[in-house]
């Protein structure tokens, strides 16, 4: 079943302990689409300018993603330029550029209207409303934020929550959204908010799945239906840019495969999220999604599900 993302695509100027990159294929909807095109059809709603050429979009059509939601715009793309010298975990933001972004107004083709899921990816939550409201019949929506919006966009935010079945954020959003220390206390206040189920994202030590009770959405309740998926030690971690989105898309891409979206799907959904979020880190910017294939990805599954099974 076709997944629509609405977010960014972009380029990334981006130096690491591993090196430096400049000017990178970057921008959550470009993560996010990729890691979900290995699990089924994917359609892109964005912006970019006259900079995006032949090149930028082999890249989606090797993927065979849907590009006629992006609209080309006289201008430049958005631009980011950051570093992970410090602290891998944490980017230290040097430039940012919106450019065309800045007045990305989200323009949905006819064709994407049968779509049954649909995921906001990290932008303004006043567009993310208008694309859900605007796609009111999608089976399964799921959306990502970040701590500008949180922090200073919080009502319009809040209108955007009413309407997501999961919300995908890390543990910092988490606790900043919710104003508790504790996870599972954020958790029963985000399922009051409107999602169903909280996805929270650990970085290098993984990711936790909450899922609201149907009969109770006290602490004790909420933190007996959690659910955690490790990160894979890895021997080197290049480029941390879009491992979020990237985990974003292995996470919806695989639950829009399924017929059914079972607690099982979900658990497994989870295990392929952290599975894509684990390759995007091994190559600075999109480079090793592009040289994936599904037999990888399967391999790579089995190896987490042999690291945390004990028997």
């Amino acid at each position: 079943m076709a997944i629509t993302v609405v977010g960014s695509v972009a380029f990334d100027s981006i130096e690491t302990p591993a090196g430096k990159r400049e000017r990178c294929l970057g921008g959550a909807a470009t993560y996010f689409s990729l890691a979900a095109s290995f699990f089924t059809d994917v359609r892109v709603i964005a912006v970019v300018g006259e900079d995006f050429g032949p090149d930028e979009q082999a890249v989606f059509n090797a993927r065979k993603i849907d590009t006629a939601g992006i609209e080309h715009a006289p201008g430049k793309s958005f631009f980011w330029e950051g570093s992970y010298l410090d602290n891998l975990n944490e980017a230290k933001t040097h430039n940012t550029e919106l450019n065309v972004f800045g007045a990305f107004e989200p323009k949905i083709p006819e064709a994407y209207s049968d779509s049954q899921f649909l995921f906001l990816a990290n932008i303004d939550p006043v567009l993310q409303r208008r694309v859900r409201e605007a796609m009111p019949h999608a089976r399964l929506v799921a959306g990502d934020t970040m701590n500008y919006w949180i922090k200073d966009h919080r009502p319009a935010l809040m209108e955007v929550l009413k309407g997501l079945d999961v919300l995908l954020i890390n543990d910092t959003e988490t606790k900043m959204l919710t104003g508790s220390r504790s996870l599972v206390l954020s958790a029963a206040k985000i399922f009051a908010m409107g999602p169903k189920t909280l996805v929270v994202k650990h970085g290098e030590y993984g990711a936790t799945a909450f899922f609201s009770p149907s009969d109770s959405k006290t602490a004790e309740h909420v933190a007996r239906r959690a659910f955690h998926v490790p990160a894979l030690p890895l021997e080197e971690v290049v480029d941390p840019t879009g491992a979020g989105d990237s985990f974003a898309g292995g996470f919806f891409g695989y639950l829009a495969s399924q017929a059914e979206l079972s607690p099982k799907a979900f658990r497994h959904a989870m295990f392929y999220g952290s599975v894509m979020g684990s390759f995007a880190v091994e190559r600075f910017g999109t480079e090793r999604l592009q040289q994936l294939s599904r037999q990888d990805i399967d391999h790579r599954f089995t190896l987490f599900r042999d690291l945390t099974h004990l028997d």
